[in-house]
């Protein structure tokens, strides 16, 4: 009947487990848990993301956080030292086999770590998690080279669109368009398979979102994927500090947006502000639960693993 349950009680049980085995990872490390608000007046501008949102008394519009990573950045600003977040996030146009409207995540931030440094903890707890072997790591331009013969930054856009002939008016996609859509669908399932993890690191520049660019290459960003099974499971970043620097990429996602013919919300000016009081040097990563437990699990939907659907 359409008023029950689509997860079992012991996959309610496993998602329990999950959260309780988490929080002693990071009660171990001294890691502080931390919650912020689901409602924001600003809006993280990526073009690839869309947020839900609301109003307040039919005046304010309020966005429902895609991630709360502005929010704790905040308090990291503020010296709260290293803090985890088991968040509920909303993200429009999202529903599928891997995908909610309405999703968990993990997230939490490390200052004083470099990139290599976070991508070790992950793999440590994903070790714990999925009781899996220590992840492979991979450069994403050997990678994107060894699947497609082609390279990310040296290929010409034409040649890009060409390679997608198959994708409808591929000739009127953008390049990191397609260098995602090359991604997603002849290489990430290819990753991450058997009882190893793949990290794959050093993307390029034009998707370096809230990340710092490589200081001896620019031409990439210090962000990095773990995959398991083929799916994507984290997404991490040494983070971009600079407040310049992050309104720039912020003001060039919203020209973005408009060209697509996209909302253009506001910025989260709190988050700017923040940043130019002074961002620790950090890294962070979001780790997507929903998912994580349908591995764990060896469910095939998430709707298994979701008590209440948003959709049936």
């Amino acid at each position: 009947m359409a008023w029950q349950p689509t997860a079992s009680f012991a996959m309610l049980q496993a998602r329990n487990k999950l959260y309780q085995d988490i929080r002693k990872f990071f009660m171990e490390r001294q890691v502080l848990e931390v919650e912020t608000p689901i409602l924001s007046i600003g809006s993280v501008p990526e073009p690839t993301i869309e947020p839900l949102h609301t109003r307040y008394s039919d005046r304010t519009k309020l966005f429902l956080q895609t991630s709360p990573e502005l929010a704790m950045k905040r308090l990291l600003a503020a010296g709260s030292g290293a803090i985890f977040q088991i968040a509920r996030v909303f993200r429009d146009n999202e529903v599928g086999r891997w995908h909610s409207p309405e999703f968990s995540m993990l997230e939490w931030y490390r200052p004083g770590f470099q990139q290599v440094y976070l991508i070790k903890e992950i793999d440590e707890l994903f070790q714990v998690l999925l009781n899996c072997e220590p992840a492979e790591c991979l450069d994403y331009c050997e990678v994107f080279e060894q699947y497609t013969n082609l390279h990310p930054l040296n290929t010409s856009l034409l040649e890009l669109q060409a390679y997608l002939e198959n994708v409808q008016d591929s000739h009127v996609l953008d390049r990191d368009t397609c260098l995602q859509l090359i991604i997603s669908q002849q290489i990430e399932p290819n990753l991450g398979k058997g009882n190893r993890p793949t990290v794959i690191t050093n993307f390029p520049a034009s998707q370096a979102a809230l990340a710092r660019k490589k200081v001896d290459n620019p031409q990439l960003a210090e962000r990095f994927e773990f995959y398991v099974q083929g799916i994507e499971l984290a997404n991490g970043f040494h983070e971009l500090a600079d407040p310049v620097e992050q309104r720039q990429r912020f003001e060039k996602d919203l020209i973005t947006r408009q060209k697509l013919n996209l909302p253009v919300h506001p910025l989260d000016e709190n988050f700017l502000a923040a940043l130019e009081y002074g961002l620790p040097d950090c890294s962070g990563v979001a780790v997507g639960l929903d998912r994580l437990l349908m591995l764990i699990t060896g469910a095939k939907h998430i709707h298994e693993v979701l008590a209440f659907p948003t959709f049936d």
